[in-house]
This record gives C-alpha cells, sequence and structure tokens, in this order.
C-alpha cells in the first residue's frame, strides 16, 4: 500500500498512462461530464487538504503491519517472479549489439520508492484518470494474462542462471524493511493557509496538512470547486441548540450590504450551488452582482457531526422536517447576523448608529425542494414566537410542503411509510449508503455511466420510470462529488415519514409523533400545527418557481402554495419553466438563472442608509484632503 492506495491501484494508473487512448481523458483541464454539472478536478492545496482528512495515523500505521505480513505470506511468489527479473536484467548487459529488444520487467518497488514532492503531487493530480468499475475489470485482467506471461520468462531466466538468480532473490527479500519505511515518508507534511471563520477567532489561520493520493474515486468538496475557481472561500462552523454541528459555507464580501442565503433540499448539500462552474451556478452569479454569499448545510451527513462524539446512530438521526425549519435555519441566519453586524461595524463605522434602529444588511433566500418548505417553517414560526426572521425576500425553487397530487410510485411509498413506521422507525433509522466500499462502488459506477452512453442511457431512463418519469439528470446527479466514499448526504427515516404524513392528509404541516400527549407536548394541541393556515404571518415578498415537467414536486403543488398566500395577502409572485426538478440546481439554465437574479435586485438597501454610507464616504474624504 503507498498514501492509502494499493499498489495493485498505483499499477493500474501507471500501465494505462503508458497505454493506448482507448478511452477518455479524465484531466482537470479536459473534463466534462454530462450537461456540464460536474466541474473539473482541483489541483489545488485545499482540495488536496480535504482528500486527505479522511486518513489518520493510525491507519498508516496499520497499512505498514499490513504491508509486512503480506510480503512474509508472498515471499515464495516474490521469490520466483524476482529471479528472473535479475536474470533478465544480467542477460541485457551482456548484449551488446541489441540492449533495447530485452525484455525489462516493469519495476514496481521503484515505483513504490519514488519520493513525490508538492510539485510532483500537483502533476499528479492535473494528469490523473478517475476509472469506474468496467474499466477496473478490464484493467485487472489486461494485468492478469500479462502477469501469468511473465512468470513463465522469468522462470526460464531462473533455470538458466540460478546462482545470480538466489544472490538477487536475497538482496530483494531484504529490502522488505526499507520499503516500508519509504512508504510512511511518502506522506508528509506542508503548511496551508486556510480561511476558515471558527466561533471566537475570525483571523485566518495557518495548519499542518498531510497529502495522500486517493482511491481513484472523487471527493472533492464545495471548498474545492469554490477555491479552484477562484473564489474566496470560508468555512463557518454552526451548532444547533439540540447539539448537531452544521457546515456554514460562505464566498465572502465583508462590506457588502446585501447578502442571500442558499439551502439545499433533499439528499443534496451546497455542492448543488457551484457545480455548474462559473457561468452557471446560482451561488457564483449572486456573489459576481455583489452579494455576500452564504451556503446552508443541512443535518444528515455520514459522519454524523454532533457535539456528543458518542451519539448512537439511532439517536443522531431522530429527526424530521422541524428540526430542519426550527434548529438548522435559525442557527445558521443567526451566525449569518452575527457576522454581518459585526464586520459591517468595522468597515462601515457607520452601521454603530443604524444597529438600533433596524438591521443593516438586507438577506435574501434562495431555497430549492425541501430546503423551500423548511424556510417557510421557519419564518411562520418565528412571527408566531415574534422573534425577527431577519430575512427581505424568499426565492423558492419548486418548494416541498404539499405533495397529494404525486405519481404511483410516490402514492406507494406513502402507504408503505405510514403502514409500516412503527416497525421500521426502530430498524432502520436513515437511507444512506452505509461503509466505505458501497459508497465507493457507487462513485465508480456514476464514473461508468458517463464513460459508457448506452449503459448510462439506460440508468437514466429506469430513475426517470422510478419517480414518475421526470426527465431530471439522474445519472449527472449520482456522478456528484458529495456522494464519495468518506461521507455523503443521508434522509433520516422520520424526514421520508414526515413527507408521507403530508401527502396523506393535503396539507402542509409539521410533524405528528403519533400520540395526543407527544402532539400536546411539543404544539400545545392535539394535532400538529397546520403551516398553510398561517400564511398570513409572511411578511416579506415570496417568488415561487415551478417546473412544468417536474414529477417530483408538480407545478399543480406549487400552485397551491401560491393560492394560499394570495389568499392570506402576501405579496407573491409565481412562474413557471420547462425544468425538471433536479433541473433549478444541477443543469446550466440562463433563462432560470437570469429570473433568480432579476427577483433578487428587487431587494435594495434602504435610502437612509445608502445616503449615511455615501455621507461617511464624503467625510472621510475631507479629512483625508484637509490632512
Amino acid at each position: 500500500m503507498e498514501h492509502g492506495v494499493s499498489s495493485f491501484n498505483r499499477f493500474v494508473h501507471e500501465l494505462s498512462v503508458d497505454s493506448e487512448p482507448s478511452s477518455m481523458d479524465y484531466s482537470s483541464g479536459e473534463e466534462e461530464d454530462i450537461d456540464g454539472i460536474t466541474p473539473a478536478s482541483p489541483s489545488s492545496n485545499c482540495s488536496r487538504v480535504s482528500r486527505a482528512s479522511s486518513f489518520t495515523k493510525y491507519e498508516r500505521h496499520r497499512t505498514g503491519w499490513i504491508i509486512s505480513i503480506l510480503s512474509w505470506i508472498l515471499f515464495p511468489a516474490k521469490f520466483l517472479l524476482g529471479i528472473p527479473f535479475y536474470i533478465g536484467r544480467l542477460s541485457c548487459t551482456r548484449g551488446s549489439k541489441a540492449p533495447s529488444t530485452c525484455h525489462r520487467p516493469f519495476q514496481l518497488h521503484s515505483s513504490i520508492r519514488r519520493v513525490h514532492t508538492t510539485k510532483d503531487h500537483a502533476v499528479h493530480c492535473t494528469t490523473d484518470r478517475r476509472r469506474g468499475v468496467i474499466e477496473d475489470l478490464h484493467l485487472a485482467i489486461e494485468i492478469f494474462i500479462e502477469t501469468i506471461f511473465d512468470f513463465f520468462h522469468k522462470a526460464a531466466h531462473f533455470l538458466l542462471s540460478p546462482s545470480e538468480a538466489l544472490r538477487m532473490s536475497w538482496r530483494w527479500f531484504s529490502s522488505d524493511k526499507n520499503d516500508t519505511e519509504v512508504i510512511h515518508r511518502d506522506v508528509y507534511d506542508a503548511s496551508v493557509h486556510t480561511d476558515t471563520l471558527g466561533e471566537n477567532d475570525p483571523s485566518v489561520s495557518e495548519r499542518k496538512s498531510t497529502f495522500h493520493h486517493v482511491m481513484n474515486t472523487d471527493a472533492r468538496t464545495c471548498q474545492d470547486v469554490i477555491t479552484e475557481l477562484g473564489y474566496p472561500y470560508e468555512a463557518i462552523r454552526v451548532e444547533t441548540s439540540d447539539g448537531y454541528v452544521l457546515l456554514l459555507e460562505r464566498i465572502p464580501r465583508r462590506d457588502a450590504r446585501k447578502a442571500v442565503y442558499l439551502q439545499h433540499g433533499i439528499l443534496d448539500s451546497s455542492m448543488g450551488w457551484v457545480s455548474n462552474g462559473v457561468v452557471g451556478s446560482p451561488a457564483f452569479a449572486a456573489y459576481d452582482q455583489g452579494y455576500d454569499v452564504f451556503l446552508g448545510n443541512f443535518r444528515g451527513l455520514v459522519s454524523r457531526e454532533h457535539v456528543n462524539k458518542d451519539i448512537s446512530s439511532r439517536r443522531y438521526w431522530k429527526y424530521s422536517i422541524n428540526e430542519h425549519g426550527t434548529e438548522d435555519i435559525p442557527a445558521m441566519i443567526e451566525k449569518i447576523h452575527e457576522i454581518k453586524t459585526s464586520e459591517l461595524k468595522i468597515s462601515q463605522p457607520d452601521v454603530k448608529e443604524e444597529i438600533n434602529e433596524a438591521q443593516p444588511y438586507k438577506l435574501c433566500a434562495i431555497c430549492h425542494s425541501l430546503g423551500g418548505a423548511a424556510i417557510l417553517m421557519y419564518v411562520i414560526t418565528c412571527r408566531i414566537e415574534e422573534k425577527p426572521h431577519r430575512l427581505s425576500r424568499l426565492i423558492l425553487l419548486s418548494p416541498a410542503g404539499f405533495h397529494d397530487d404525486s405519481t404511483l410510485v410516490f402514492t406507494v411509498a406513502e402507504y408503505l411509510f405510514l403502514v409500516s413506521a412503527p416497525i421500521l422507525a426502530y430498524i432502520v433509522p436513515a437511507f444512506y449508503i452505509p461503509t466505505k466500499f458501497f459508497r465507493m462502488l457507487l462513485n465508480k459506477l456514476a464514473r461508468d455511466f458517463h464513460n459508457y452512453p448506452a449503459v448510462g442511457g439506460l440508468v437514466q431512463t429506469l430513475m426517470s420510470y422510478v419517480v414518475g418519469g421526470d426527465s431530471s439528470n439522474w445519472v449527472g446527479v449520482l456522478g456528484l462529488p458529495h456522494y464519495n466514499m468518506n461521507d455523503m448526504p443521508g434522509v433520516s427515516f422520520r424526514v421520508a415519514h414526515h413527507l408521507a404524513q403530508m401527502k396523506h392528509t393535503g396539507k402542509f404541516r409539521m410533524f405528528d409523533y403519533g400520540s395526543v400527549r407527544e402532539n400536546m407536548e411539543v404544539y400545545g394541541s392535539p394535532e400538529p400545527v397546520d403551516l398553510g393556515e398561517y400564511y398570513r404571518f409572511i411578511d416579506i415578498p415570496v417568488d415561487l418557481v415551478a417546473g412544468r415537467k417536474d414529477k417530483v414536486i408538480r407545478p399543480s403543488m406549487v400552485r397551491k402554495h401560491y393560492r394560499l398566500m394570495k389568499d392570506s395577502g402576501v405579496d407573491v409572485s409565481y412562474n413557471e419553466f420547462e425544468y425538471a426538478h433536479l433541473d433549478f440546481t444541477f443543469s446550466h439554465r440562463e433563462e432560470l438563472l437570469a429570473y433568480v437574479m432579476s427577483r433578487l435586485l428587487l431587494v435594495e438597501p434602504d435610502p437612509k442608509r445608502q445616503f449615511s454610507q455615501k455621507a461617511s464616504k464624503l467625510k472621510k474624504k475631507e479629512q483625508i484632503e484637509s490632512s
């Protein structure tokens, strides 16, 4: 093993570089996925740091022991294969007329001993090719056949010169210990500047990071994509009141008085808002328009980030959409408010006088699918409890909440959940891929779907039928790097059960705990709160967007939101586009992006604040001139 990667995988990589170009090139500069969904692989320091985070010192130590044990077990084969190598080398040195025709076996140990510098590592990342399962099997068969022929070839050399073979085999065997030491030296530390906003220290920090090679899978993060494209980045750690640790990511404009908060939907992450690159991603478009951009991430990762490091899987996944709307979003928006007010105080002194009167910045929210339902729940519960929600406008892309008009597949799933919920809730706390091996397998299969259009087309058709004919790019979504071997978003059983309850009742309401006593403890009433009846509390403009090809949340369900808001006196607009459900985030749609940006630009800072900002600048100018 080297850097957590088997020598076989490294052999396959070097063989593929030397072999004929029979398959597509996955280099970072030229790779293009279906519809441009997945950005190119970054070779920045940030990318290498994120990919290295999953390997610990314990795993490196354990790897060394495994290598030592395997070397003893495989010694006979190593002995037989090594003797012909040196015999062939000796015969090559003796042949003076045609030395180039002599057979030179592949030098595996010399490649293992190669020590990489930081520059070499960057070049390797740039030329690395990510393979799928089919390509791995194809190369493995070729290597196996070549190894058989090499074995007989080297055995013939062994018979010709046994004394030389014995001497060289002893040297080879004695080098095992050195190989293990070199493998550990191949893992090196480097200082990397990271711009991370913590709880108490918002300054730029420097930390030691360990670089490793990855197992030929895509494990990029939202940070990797943002920094590779040349944008600034911050990672903000947010703790909810019930102990969950969330990642709030940011493309910062510290002196901006307008900010936008983007919240993803189910089985998604902040990666969705940047996955189309500079031109087609809402996050980059908003930043280029002068906004301070915040990317929210719901709870629900396989890594189970929580204050209690020993929390059980059952306890971690025990949450519904209620917690998304009353715990996750409030914690992230309050953190945004804390950051913006403190930064504006420093960059714009006139803000100190405005903070006592009103909020010194404007915050808009763009939410997709489940994120739309959660943000509506957040605004309504804040208004009921008479708390400030900090928001100035909502732009909801195919929001969840009403699901009574849906396909047969979702109807069958609804009844299965409602009937089996008492039993399944204890057996299946959440839906996700539990082991690293199967997550790696999914990552490689997604690559196969892209490399082999026939296979990808078949999977795309099957996925479309499963979700009732929705034509979203399901194959491209499976290839996104937030579904990687180290981590992935999951869905708790209660979230799925909550959606089934909404579909069954035909109402946008909070989670039903199944008993009058529990509902009374949480809501003060025997029935859950019907959020649709409280739309009159929404005191900010709302823009609803539906997709005519959307079979997951049909346009009729988005229009149901619109009618209830209109009847309640909400300042609401409605628009439809020829899109499927995932096209709102994972596909490059210029028409949609232009519409969303036009709605954002309707929110401007108050004239009073604009005037005070200009006055402050003039005052500074006068002070400079006088000095």
